[in-house]
């Protein structure tokens, strides 16, 4: 690959506009570009805002156009390998031709078989093309919806609160709390950062929680992720889930594989599997859980419910191993114990 120091700088400036605070993580990838000069100033930049705005390399040629600079002869710097179809806007692969652009430098290959060949596009115009700078980093800003595409199916992360001997609740089946309140408030934080959030209608008909996000003060944030709830049983429509605080939607099936088909088709790109330990067992043995989030208590029960049902798994020897990727332990508030966040990934 031969690309100048500027370039690379510019791609770092494109990676951090494609993760500007606010944009929306789905359905659409994150992207930044940054229009160069022969002489490696920049010219113009831009990002993507989310879905039917415009793309990135849209985004920054309509800054150049509005400042009056003439972009023929530039290099454009992006994330993403630029479009190659039309959605609900154009290609970008296209309009960085009729621009003029001379060199595009982009990171991450696309994923999406609807949109990529924006590179052998491009090249057949005539305009030259270096492809996978600072390609795992790019990756890393879309790591999620890069998964989604590839996979065809969300990304799913199942989140769980448990005691140290494994248990989400008392034999009584009482829950309140073994997570601390730093931990809820994290695991707030996490749900804002997917697009759906799914649990079983047990979970509905016994807890009627109501699974929207919220913020240290408990006010629900502006922006919800779809409340999606899955199983045959009939619900009570007047289930908090079904209120009008966020979207939702009841998934007639026990099939985790037709689930996450359904809601791929629906755009949705990471689910927050919050369900019971009926549900979380069912992706489990159907090797659908991508990432494990644990808040781990520090207290004992000895008897209670279990965290996850029967996995059929009679010996050790197949045991699901884990890979721990993260451990970050959540301060206390006063007259609460500290809790552990374990993030874990299935090892292959």
């Amino acid at each position: 690959m031969t690309v100048s120091p500027a370039e690379r700088d510019a791609m770092r400036r494109a990676l951090a506009l494609a993760s500007t605070p606010g944009v929306p993580l789905g359905p659409n990838p994150r992207v930044g570009c940054v229009i160069l000069s022969a002489d490696g100033a920049t010219l113009a930049e831009g990002f993507h805002r989310g879905a039917g705005t415009a793309h990135a390399e849209a985004a920054a040629l309509n800054a150049a156009r509005e400042q009056g600079i003439d972009v023929r002869g530039a290099t454009a710097v992006v994330t993403l390998e630029p479009c190659n179809h039309t959605g609900r806007t154009g290609p970008c692969a296209q309009a960085l031709i009729g621009a003029g652009v001379a060199r595009v430098v982009f990171a991450q290959r696309d994923p999406n078989a609807e949109a990529a060949g924006g590179a052998a596009t491009l090249r057949a115009a005539g305009v030259e093309v270096e492809a996978g700078l600072l390609a795992d980093e790019a990756l890393e800003v879309n790591r999620v919806w890069s998964f989604a595409l590839t996979h065809q199916r969300p990304f799913v992360t199942w989140k769980l609160a448990t005691t140290l001997d494994g248990r989400s609740a008392a034999a009584d089946g009482t829950s309140r709390w073994i997570s601390s309140r730093s931990a809820r408030l994290d695991s707030h934080r996490l749900r804002a950062l997917c697009d759906t959030m799914l649990v079983g209608t047990n979970t509905v008909a016994v807890d009627d929680p109501r699974l929207t996000v919220r913020d240290e003060h408990d006010r629900p944030l502006p922006v919800q992720p779809l409340r999606a709830v899955m199983g045959e049983r009939d619900l009570d429509p007047a289930s908090l889930i079904f209120d009008d605080a966020a979207p939702s939607l009841q998934l007639r099936t026990r099939d985790p594989q037709a689930a996450l088909a359904e809601l791929h088709r629906r755009e949705r790109r990471h689910v927050f599997l919050e369900g019971g330990p009926t549900l979380a067992a069912a992706f489990l043995r159907a090797g659908l859980v991508d990432e494990i989030v644990v808040y781990l208590a520090p207290m004992l029960l000895g008897a209670g419910r279990n965290v996850v049902g029967d996995l059929g798994i009679g010996t050790i020897a197949d045991a699901v191993h884990l890979e721990v990727s993260d451990v970050t332990v959540l301060p206390p508030e006063a007259g609460e114990d500290a809790n552990v966040r374990l993030t874990l990934t299935r090892k292959v």
